[in-house]
This record gives structure tokens, C-alpha cells and sequence, in this order.
């Protein structure tokens, strides 16, 4: 099976690009999904989130507030990487499990992890698709999308890798910044390739 993985900047299409992957047949996985799965009520990563920050992450009904937990970590590198350290190995570990879980039939199975590249994990993959769009469409994606200013929105950007360097380190890109119609023709040439490029890897080509 080949492995892909999906990444990207935020805001710059990564979950329209999963569902129209998801569409064209390519099982997908959702890395954001599992973050919130492996912090639920009663989970040992929320225990563990509790632990390190304490009981003022939490809302009234004991599950982890969002914001108060994105304000905390966007404005602290120290406490960002803290929450890392908690979550990353626990939905790496789900990933894993998801892509021993697929049938043998399938030519390939797609991981969208939002902080491939911070992680170093691209190398756990044989093909990496990366979403971009202009700086400016980002900002105004995140301060439409999360109800952020310029400045936090800003901020959540910065804490990732530039996406430049995202870019240049992908070997498919798709770009979202265009007509939807643009973008999606895009996704059906990408996933044409993949297919190829998993026939040839079950063939036993490079």
C-alpha cells in the first residue's frame, strides 16, 4: 500500500482536499479528528493535558476548552510544544493503527497530519501532498473561519513551519487560492498519480 500523507499551512484547504480525495475512492484519515479523540473526557491524554496545564483548561462539563487551551499554547512556544509532547505520540500511534487496519486491497490510504513536517514525520510516508495558497488568502481564511484578528491569526501561522518550506519540501502540491473547479481538477490529477505511483510499488518499481 503506498502511505501519503497531506499536510499544509493552516487554512489552505487541507480538508476540502481530503474529501475530494475521499470522493475519488483514497481512504483518508484525519490527524485533527484523532487530536480531539485522544483528549475526550476520561481519555489519559486529557488526564495527562490536566496534569501539565491543570483544571483551568477544562470547561464547565470537564472536557478540554479549545480556546482556552489555543490561547494558552499560541501565545507560549514553551507551552505549545508541552501539549505536543502529549498528543503528537498518541495520534501518531492511532495513525499507525489505522494504516495496519486497511484492507490489502486498497492501492493507498491518505494521513492528513496538519504538522507533518514539525514533527519529522514525512519520512514515515512514501508520498507527501502539501495544500498552499497566497499569505494573505490564509489570514483572511483564518480570521473569517476561527472569528481571529490579523494579529492572532498571525500568530497561529507563525507557529508553524513557513509554508514556503512546506512547499518545497512536497512532491505534489495544491494549490486553493483559485476557482474550486481549479483546485479540484488538480485533486483528480494528484490522485491519478498516486494510483500509478501505488501500481508500480505493487509491482515492485521504485
Amino acid at each position: 500500500m503506498l502511505r501519503v500523507a497531506l499536510t499544509g499551512g493552516i487554512a489552505t484547504g487541507k480538508s476540502h482536499v481530503r474529501a475530494r480525495l475521499d470522493l475519488l475512492g483514497a481512504p483518508t484519515i484525519d490527524a485533527d479528528e484523532l487530536a480531539r479523540e485522544v483528549v475526550a473526557p476520561g481519555s489519559a491524554g486529557l488526564a495527562a493535558v490536566v496534569e501539565c496545564f491543570g483544571t483551568v483548561v477544562l470547561d464547565p462539563d470537564g472536557a478540554l476548552d479549545r480556546r482556552v487551551m489555543a490561547a494558552k499554547v499560541f501565545a507560549d512556544d514553551e507551552a505549545r510544544r508541552a501539549l505536543e509532547a502529549i498528543v503528537h505520540p498518541l495520534v501518531l500511534r492511532a495513525i499507525e493503527q489505522w494504516f495496519t487496519d486497511l484492507p490489502a486491497t486498497e492501492a493507498l490510504g491518505v494521513a492528513d497530519i496538519p504538522l507533518l513536517f514539525e514533527t519529522g514525520r514525512e519520512r514515515d510516508f512514501d508520498a507527501v501532498i502539501v495544500t498552499a495558497c497566497a499569505p494573505d488568502t490564509q489570514i483572511l481564511r483564518i480570521m473569517s473561519r476561527d472569528g481571529l484578528s490579523e494579529a492572532e491569526a498571525r500568530q497561529r501561522v507563525r507557529a508553524q513551519l513557513p509554508l514556503a518550506d512546506k512547499v518545497a519540501k512536497a512532491d505534489y502540491v495544491i494549490l486553493t487560492d483559485g476557482p474550486v473547479a481549479v483546485t479540484d481538477a488538480r485533486v483528480r490529477e494528484v490522485h491519478g498519480a498516486l494510483v500509478r505511483a501505488a501500481a508500480a510499488k505493487s509491482a515492485g518499481g521504485p
